[in-house]
């Protein structure tokens, strides 16, 4: 009896559960490691991790930000064009390439709460990437959407994977920049 009312006792002091980072890729993310160290672990990510590297952003994405990445699924990248991925890897597209890649990085850590917040009349939340293009987010129900100036539209697959220097939202469509 005495134990019983302990742990009741006990139990109201209890620590509230946090939950867990969601795996991408088949992969644990971990809040104490940054954009990349995470990045490079996820198998739904390896032609952006190719992209970042070809781009020479790896040193940027694990600088201290703090960013918001929109992180395209390799499936994004081969419902490009036939030919387009390779074209950009190229050495002499690395001016296209790195537009490309920070068309998909807003400075600031915006968990989908944050962005929801920020949705205006027009139903939108609009947000400037790191290469000067404009996203814009749109909720509908539980229904997360992303526009680019583009008009290429995808949705967040995976939200709120916290990072040490920003947060990642999976996508499901490379956000081609105007």
């Amino acid at each position: 009896m005495k134990i019983t009312t302990l742990a009741l006792a006990l139990s109201a002091f209890a620590l509230p559960v946090l939950a867990a980072n969601p795996e991408v890729g088949g992969a644990p993310m971990f809040e104490d490691k940054n954009i990349v160290e995470n990045a490079v672990n996820s198998k739904d990510h390896t032609t952006l991790v190719a992209a970042v590297q070809a781009a020479g952003l790896v040193d940027a994405l694990m600088g201290a930000g703090p960013f918001t990445v929109f992180a395209p699924v390799n499936d994004a990248f081969a419902a490009l064009p036939a030919g387009t991925v390779d074209t950009l890897l190229m050495p002499e597209n690395k001016a296209m390439l790195t537009k490309v890649l920070t068309a998909h990085v807003v400075a600031g850590d915006f968990k989908i709460a944050d962005l929801r917040a920020m949705v205006g009349s027009d139903g939108y939340a609009n947000l400037q990437t790191l290469s000067g293009d404009a996203l814009s987010v749109k909720f509908s129900g539980n229904m997360m959407r992303i526009y680019s100036e583009s008009r290429n539209i995808g949705n967040i697959t995976i939200a709120d994977v916290d990072q040490s220097n920003g947060v990642i939202h999976v996508i499901d469509t490379v956000m081609v920049p105007k």
